[in-house]
């Protein structure tokens, strides 16, 4: 089973610049939606009660929007004025609608919006935060559509365009399976049946071996009226089955399913890999992790060199200031490594408590002792501020080379033994 890469990202990056258009004429809603959406995302609002308002925010800035929610019906803007708007300056949009009937959804549809949520419960402004929330992480998901036919192809890539995704097209199982070798940030596959090289149901089976569900899941597609062809897509390893011609919300709805699922795994990997502190690798994806580093090193004929840092006196520093400062003192000095090491190859996880490893692959002993020493002289130079407080930490490290045939675990012992030394000696410092 081929392992893909599975970065951790988060959904909203704090520097995001990006703004959310929202329209509406009613001040109670349009006040409560902004605070709802700026709380749950951490964007900026921009409230517009009228088309004017509208045309006047597009004009002055319309590439820092994001996501526009529309009213589709305003006091001057009565049939959906102010939805041409946005769409016609390529702001992916969400409607929302008192009323809704046959002519009202054709009206809506046939301008290729994100969705819409309809004012008819007391949930509608949940259902409105969601779909913001889901427009902007639907950029995250790369969706393979793998079909043998140009024009259906492309015609099912630009309804998922139209919903954020980013997608990537092929004509055939065979260059599907290429692309997904190729491409390792795709995690949707949606695959016709009927295609010549393979048929979607042996595509399904052949990702299903190679990689496991939570890295891509498949979503098969077919014309075909033969109502078992769900249910042999389901047994060969699809996750879910879509049939053509399209309703489009049940479109939508369906790969926002799958897309949503993947986005849980991915949290749930990051709880499990992830250190809730610092937000560095933990001990268990360490050790997960580093021997296959080491492993694919001394394959290659490589070096590889473990160091293991350990924060001085920092019992002293949270019996006197308290766990809380100890703390904001772990998330700086974590911070500090992170920074440091960014433009290296590197493994980089909290062990415990004041204590952190450190692998770094392809470098030789004298190498890696070298940055390792910029480290250690960065976090002694530096003054840290935790809350008032103005403190100054200084660190100890044991550094040791993998040698040909050893494991992780005994290289490990050999970097403790060194840190053990480096602390004798009076702590600061670095000792091989």
């Amino acid at each position: 089973m081929t392992q893909r890469t599975a970065e951790r990202q988060p959904l909203f990056h704090p520097q995001d610049r990006r703004r959310v258009l929202v329209v509406e004429d009613s001040k109670t809603f349009s006040i409560a939606l902004r605070q709802m959406i700026e709380a749950e995302t951490g964007l900026k609002v921009t409230s517009c009660g009228c088309l004017k308002d509208l045309s006047h925010a597009i004009l002055q800035d319309q590439e820092g929007y994001a996501i526009a929610v529309v009213d589709l019906n305003l006091p001057d803007a009565p049939d959906g004025e102010a939805l041409d708007w946005t769409v016609s300056h390529g702001i992916p949009t969400i409607v929302f609608t008192g009323t809704f009937d046959l002519a009202t959804r054709a009206r809506i549809m046939e301008r290729e919006v994100f969705d819409y949520v309809l004012k008819d419960s007391e949930f509608a402004l949940g259902n409105l935060v969601s779909s913001v929330k889901r427009a902007l992480t639907n950029r995250e998901t790369r969706i393979l559509v793998v079909d043998d036919m140009t024009t259906t192809r492309r015609l099912l890539g630009q309804m998922l365009t139209s919903q954020q995704y980013t997608v990537v097209e092929v004509g055939s199982g065979a260059d599907a399976l290429t692309m997904l070798e190729q491409d390792q940030a795709i995690r949707l596959v949606v695959a016709d049946y009927n295609m010549p090289d393979m048929d979607g149901f042996e595509l399904a089976r052949r990702i299903r071996r190679r990689y496991p569900a939570e890295q891509v899941r498949v979503i098969g597609i077919s014309s075909s009226t033969d109502r078992t062809t769900s249910a042999a897509f389901l047994k060969a390893g699809a996750h879910d089955f879509i049939a053509r011609p399209f309703v489009l919300e049940e479109l939508q709805c369906r790969i926002a399913s799958n897309a949503e699922t993947l986005l849980r795994m991915r949290q749930l990997h990051d709880l499990a890999w992830h250190d809730y502190l610092t937000g560095l690798f933990n001990r268990r994806y360490f050790f997960e992790k580093g021997p296959k580093l080491v492993a694919e090193a001394q394959r290659a004929g490589q070096p590889t060199c473990v160091a293991i840092l350990d924060i001085d006196h920092f019992k002293l520093l949270n019996d006197e200031h308290g766990h809380n400062a100890g703390d904001d003192a772990l998330r700086i000095f974590a911070g500090h490594l992170s920074d440091s090491l960014d433009a290296r190859p590197h493994l980089l996880a909290r062990l415990g408590g004041e204590e952190f490893a450190l692998l770094l692959p392809g470098m030789r002993e004298a190498d890696a002792a070298a940055i390792i020493e910029e480290l250690r002289a960065g976090v002694a130079g530096r003054q840290i501020f935790v809350g008032k407080l103005a403190l100054r930490l200084t660190v100890s490290i044991g550094l040791a080379e993998v040698a040909a045939t050893d494991s992780l675990d005994l290289t490990m012992r050999k970097a403790d033994r060194a840190l053990y030394t480096a602390k004798q000696a009076g702590r600061n410092r670095v000792q091989a």
